[in-house]
């Protein structure tokens, strides 16, 4: 008896250990999500949960006690969260339950909860602007309650649901109002009607399961328009002829359906302001001077007003002195109406730190940590975006000639690199930008400038008239400074980005033609 009163009490104590390291990785992941990630949060999860007690939530962890609460969420079966997690793209989230992105898409075909309605809802949501947004709520107004204020589109989306205006049987006044306001919304609401027509007719003949299984199992998707039940019942092989015919068609409306929830959205960019742009130039050193460095920052200022930022540029600040900035900017009140918040540094440096003109170090961790949501509420959610110009330590890049027949180099020598993730915070929207890898130098021309800086003004005039996201033209900053050759021709540059953007970030087209 003793015996047996000693293993229950081992097990409980496993049990409370488990629970507990559960509910740290549920903490953790809270920490982590902002008020626009909670919402979208409590949007997908209105199938699953009752309307009346998601109304109350304030937070993610209300979230969470209410899908364990269900069962939907437990200890040994985090996936639903996962799912969530992947669908409004917080990625780098995933890790802290043990899944990666990839592993999420492989089993949502069979495990997956939210609908294809409610994706595609989700997904309206996410690319209807703010200016979008007030023509849809005019062409609704005798609809909506007086005097009712949108605050989201999500909110106007719950509310036409709650008064039985839309359905997953019927969109018609979504259809109605995109084909007035936006044709691209249009097509995604098209698209999700002809999947579900579709998905019914197929399902509905007993001959075609087990090779549409197999298509599914290749899309990685199982369409919830169709009972469980009567997936099970398929299972009859379907004939030359018919596949030739609707498995074709199902081909490619289901694809192009279920490729639409994963494609990347963009961050919202149509604010009144679009953000502050800070610009930190150290060119007096005690024993030395970056020549050339102004004319970095002359193009800089041109190159980000054009793109409508507010520039603001700092000379020859201490280390003391850029910690102080970075608080002072961190509690702006006036980034609520900006956009993005972008930061450009230019100094000398070493691995993962930047100097301030007392050489003293400043790790780049530290300043980009002043603007958390945690510790910058009003850039919650929003892009931040650092370019560092500063060498990264001391080692010279050359070029490599490559050969056919080319031997692979000894690394063994090689010191380790420092990890660039070590320098952005864990947490979502943040971009940096190094002027080189780690361990090695960047180049400046004392009168025309650094290698990287003016790469990167050039490419940004040039590609965001075209539409280009900023990771396109980052890499195309790689190529053109890549191709670049000190004049002895043995020194190169890399640059290289890191981020933990979960959207696209383009900047809106200027009316202004390029400043040169």
């Amino acid at each position: 008896l003793s015996a047996f009163r000693q293993r229950d009490c081992c097990s409980s104590n496993m049990e409370d250990d488990v629970s507990l390291k559960f509910r740290q990785q549920l903490f953790l992941i809270s920490e982590n999500l902002v008020t626009e990630d909670v919402e979208a949060l409590k949007f997908l999860c209105t199938d699953l949960l009752h309307l009346r007690k998601l109304e109350g939530v304030k937070s993610a962890l209300d979230i969470f006690k209410l899908l364990m609460a269900q069962e939907y969420l437990n200890a040994e079966d985090t996936f639903l969260l996962a799912e969530l997690l992947y669908r409004i793209k917080c990625h780098s989230l995933l890790e802290k339950l043990g899944y990666t992105k990839e592993k999420v898409q492989e089993c949502l075909h069979e495990k997956g909860r939210v609908s294809p309605y409610r994706q595609m809802l989700y997904e309206l949501s996410e690319n209807i602007t703010n200016e979008m947004l007030k023509e849809i709520t005019f062409l609704l107004q005798n609809r909506l309650p007086k005097r009712w204020i949108t605050p989201s589109a999500l909110d106007l989306l719950i509310l036409l649901e709650k008064q039985g205006l839309l359905t997953k049987d019927n969109v018609q006044i979504l259809e109605d109002v995109c084909e007035t306001v936006s044709p691209d919304l249009l097509e995604t609401i098209k698209c999700y009607k002809r999947a579900k027509v579709l998905c019914y007719s197929i399902f509905s003949s007993p001959d075609v399961w087990t090779a549409v299984a197999k298509l599914l199992k290749k899309l990685v998707v199982l369409p919830s328009f169709c009972s469980t039940e009567m997936h099970k019942r398929r299972c009859v092989l379907l004939s030359s002829e018919q596949e030739g015919t609707a498995l074709n068609k199902f081909v490619e409306t289901v694809s192009f359906f279920f490729s639409f929830p994963q494609n990347m959205t963009s961050y919202k960019m149509d604010g009144p302001h679009r953000g502050f742009c800070l610009i930190i130039n150290n060119v007096n050193f005690n024993n030395s001077q970056r020549k050339g460095s102004c004319k970095d920052v002359e193009q800089l200022e041109r190159v980000f007003t054009w793109l409508g930022l507010d520039v603001r540029t700092y000379t020859d600040l201490t280390s003391g002195d850029i910690r102080s900035l970075m608080q002072t900017w961190q509690h702006l009140q006036d980034h609520k109406d900006r956009n993005c918040f972008i930061c450009c540094i230019l100094s000398h440096g070493e691995s993962g730190a930047i100097y301030g003109t007392d050489e003293r170090l400043v790790l780049i961790r530290t300043l980009m940590s002043h603007f958390t949501a945690k510790q910058c509420p009003q850039l919650a959610a929003k892009p931040k975006l650092f370019f560092i110009q500063a060498c990264q330590g001391n080692k010279i890049q050359c070029p490599v000639y490559v050969d056919t027949d080319a031997q692979t180099p000894d690394l063994s020598s090689t010191q380790e690199s420092f990890s660039l993730s070590q320098s952005i915070p864990e947490e979502a929207d943040f971009l940096l930008s190094m002027a080189t890898v780690d361990g090695y130098v960047s180049f400046r021309h004392i009168k025309e400038g650094t290698w990287y800086i003016q790469a990167l003004c050039s490419k940004l005039q040039l590609l965001v008239p075209r539409g280009e996201d900023i990771l396109s033209i980052l890499t195309q900053v790689n190529e053109d400074v890549a191709r670049r050759v000190s004049p002895s021709g043995t020194k190169k540059q890399m640059p290289q980005p890191a981020y933990t953007l979960r959207r696209k970030f383009i900047f809106p087209i200027p009316m202004a033609p390029p400043p040169s």
